[in-house]
């Protein structure tokens, strides 16, 4: 796994999106994400043909098929083919880039002044099934295993990163608490081995 897609996680770890959401409504209170806001983006969605997978905290608990945590934001994967169309949709409800240190083409958050916020994880899918993330002639990619995952969202069918890769995901950066939690119910749900990294949390 390359440095530029373990940066990815160190940015999310780091509460650099927490912080972020705290900026734009000036609240001490974190903002939140919840299922129904979840649901509604994907029938939002559903409406106009668009696929997306659930990545980060919500694809973990898509995957244990209840809400574990609060959550600040939804990550989704989404093909590139289909941005434009899903931007465009989302700023005319308010959603407007969220500045950040990390932000490239292929990985940006759009917030709305209630602090939910859509991190974008953009891919293009090539022959093999694999999405490609990152520049043109990039290496880094969700394997094809990696997007076949299936979770609920408050009872409804959803796509989403498997347990086994979103674990995968959470190594190779210094990890928390919270990555711990995530990690540990996927681990024991799914009998997943626990990562070197966690150990230290046994």
């Amino acid at each position: 796994m390359s440095a530029r897609w373990r940066a990815r996680f160190s940015a999310a770890s780091s509460g650099a999106t927490r912080s972020s959401s705290a900026a734009m409504t000036g609240s001490v209170r974190p903002p939140e994400m919840t299922a129904d806001d979840v649901c509604g983006f994907l029938s939002r969605m559903d409406a106009r043909g668009i696929h997306v997978w659930l990545d980060g905290g919500w694809g973990v608990d898509a995957c244990l098929g209840d809400q574990t945590r609060p959550h600040s934001d939804l990550d989704i994967v989404i093909e590139e083919r289909h941005l434009e169309v899903v931007t465009i949709a989302l700023k005319r409800l308010g959603y407007e880039p969220v500045p950040r240190p990390d932000t490239r083409p292929w990985n940006f958050v759009l917030g709305h002044d209630t602090g939910r916020q859509i991190d974008f994880h953009v891919i293009v899918l090539d022959e093999r099934g694999r999405g490609l993330y990152g520049p043109p002639g990039t290496e880094d990619h969700y394997p094809a295993e990696a997007l076949i995952g299936k979770g609920t969202v408050n009872g409804r069918a959803v796509d989403c990163i498997t347990p086994e890769w979103l674990v995968r995901f959470h190594t190779g950066y210094r990890v928390d608490a919270m990555d711990w939690a995530d990690v540990s119910a996927l681990c024991a749900r799914f009998g997943i081995p626990i990562p070197r990294e966690y150990l230290g949390f046994l």
